[in-house]
């Protein structure tokens, strides 16, 4: 009587996958948040926290677009 060898069977794609990480569950960094300074034409000031900007020039832009004209504006990365 001859013996069979069972051979199994490996399928190479298998081996060479890798587990993705579900979306939710990979870490984002958190946006920054801003602070800015202003001071409109007529001497009035004001502070505003911006939170929805990608960056310190995306802020400027958000703040100037909401309120216009103004003398002087700081933005600062708030910590």
């Amino acid at each position: 009587m001859v013996q069979k060898k069972k051979f199994r069977e490996i399928n190479i794609m298998q081996s060479q996958r890798t587990v993705a990480t579900p979306r939710r569950a990979r870490l984002r960094q958190p946006r920054p948040q801003y602070i800015a300074a202003v001071r409109y034409l007529d001497g009035r000031r004001d502070i505003f926290h911006v939170l929805n900007a990608d960056d310190v020039t995306d802020a400027r832009a958000l703040v100037l677009s909401e309120l216009g004209d103004v003398q002087s504006l700081v933005i600062a990365l708030r910590h």
